[in-house]
């Protein structure tokens, strides 16, 4: 283990290769973020990360490559760790639909993980942009609080296409509308509680829609179109991805659930993005936003066992090197933790927590003793390269470390010397 006397060989390869960056400010000239063209090379989809939600500077950063991305590498969707079926509203108001203050009402009932500031810069910059920037939502409904958000629409759909099948869906909305929530923090212990009958009949009915949708696919084509179709059937399988979501978390702090059960949201939103990416023009390229434990490349493990399989390794296997992942960590300051509380609006409180020194080992200790402030490094040359190393073994997550090998599970780090959590979340 690197220490005084053994220098971690990372933190000197690091030294020699990871870029300087000079603002934070998303507004501020964008000549220092000239470099991340390079690290980048020609992927398709870059995934930019965050080791918490709920921090400054990360959102921060996230817009100023957003801005970069569009303005100087021709990127034109923003993907976003946010509801699939929520995000067509989103896309239309950031296209222009509507009025400048109509995106605050469309976003009341979400998490805030900075998804609104970043819609807000997009519609000035389509406001003049010849090609505008879209918006992709890509998660299973209201982060797996409610499938009424899905549903919905899916309703709205059958009255014209499919009435026969409208009493199962009503079925569905009846039962998901008693234990709603705003997100599964809040809405899995409700499930819990639900009769098992009532649970058996959810999963029933959305199976019995989904298997329907499927197998009459050319009745409603003949009755629609493509696209409408197509919308529809994501949203029920995002409502079906939510109610598996509901059994694993159950079974996970039961402890009694199926390794890495868990995963059925990280497949779901890797899906999501391949839909999106076989919707658009050849060669469109895709800024995707989610939490580090999203975009990661490899296995996630706790302890030893196997606990998902992040959407980003789901992408890395069908994209493969048009899949770059960068994540985003700090060496000091304070973390969001997120602590359950079904009182709370969104089932969890919001611990502003210190962080402590970073643990050798880690990614962020590399870092520091590289003595780098505010700065990014690519660390697929690294894989290359015996100055690396075998590369840190761990990297924050909140104020805790998840083991994993961070060369493997990401293809860049950048790193804010100092993290501060959001003053204005009320969770």
């Amino acid at each position: 283990m690197p220490g005084p006397s053994h220098p971690d060989p990372f933190a000197g390869w690091l030294r020699g290769r990871a870029v300087p960056l000079t603002h934070l400010d998303p507004d501020a000239p964008l000549d220092d973020m000239e470099p991340l063209r390079d690290i980048i090379g020609d992927a398709r989809v870059v995934a930019i990360g965050e080791n918490s939600h709920f921090i400054d500077e990360f959102s921060l950063i996230r817009r100023r490559i957003l801005r970069f991305l569009v303005e100087h590498c021709g990127f034109t969707v923003l993907a976003f760790e946010y509801g699939f079926s929520e995000g067509f509203p989103l896309d239309a108001w950031a296209r222009g639909e509507g009025t400048d203050d109509d995106v605050s009402a469309l976003l009341a009932e979400a998490i805030p993980v900075g998804v609104e500031e970043p819609l807000r810069w997009m519609r000035r910059h389509n406001a003049t942009a010849s090609k505008p920037v879209r918006f992709a939502g890509i998660d299973v409904p209201a982060a797996g609080g409610s499938l009424v958000p899905a549903l919905a629409p899916v309703a709205e759909y059958l009255r014209e296409i499919d009435p026969e099948a409208l009493p199962e869906l009503q079925t569905a909305t009846r039962i998901a509308e008693s234990f709603a929530g705003a997100s599964a923090a809040s809405a899995a212990p409700a499930w819990t509680r639900l009769p098992t009958a009532e649970q058996d009949a959810l999963s029933a009915a959305l199976m019995r829609l989904l298997i329907r949708f499927r197998a009459v696919e050319a009745l409603y084509l003949a009755r629609g179109d493509q696209r409408g179709y197509d919308i529809a059937l994501r949203r029920l399988e995002g409502a079906c991805h939510a109610d598996y979501g509901f059994r694993a978390m159950a079974g996970l702090y039961a402890g009694t659930g199926l390794t890495a059960d868990t995963s059925a949201r990280d497949v779901y939103m890797a899906g999501s993005v391949l839909w999106h990416l076989e919707r658009l023009e050849p060669g469109t390229r895709v800024v995707l936003a989610a939490h580090n434990a999203h975009i990661q490349k490899v296995p996630i493990s706790f302890d030893g066992h196997l606990t998902g399989l992040p959407m980003g390794q789901h992408l890395h296997r069908v994209l493969g090197d048009d899949y770059f992942a960068l994540a985003l960590t700090s060496t000091t300051g304070h973390t969001a933790d997120m602590r359950p509380d079904e009182k709370a609006r969104f089932g969890f409180a919001i611990d502003d927590t210190p962080l402590q020194p970073p643990e050798r080992g880690s990614v962020e200790a590399a870092f520091a003793e590289a003595g780098l402030g505010l700065s990014v490094a690519g660390l697929r040359p690294a894989r290359q390269e015996d100055g690396a190393a075998a590369g840190p073994d761990r990297i924050r997550i909140q104020s805790a470390y998840v083991h994993t090998p961070v060369l493997d599970a990401f293809d860049g780090v950048l790193n804010v010397p100092t993290s501060t959590v959001t003053g204005h979340v009320k969770a």
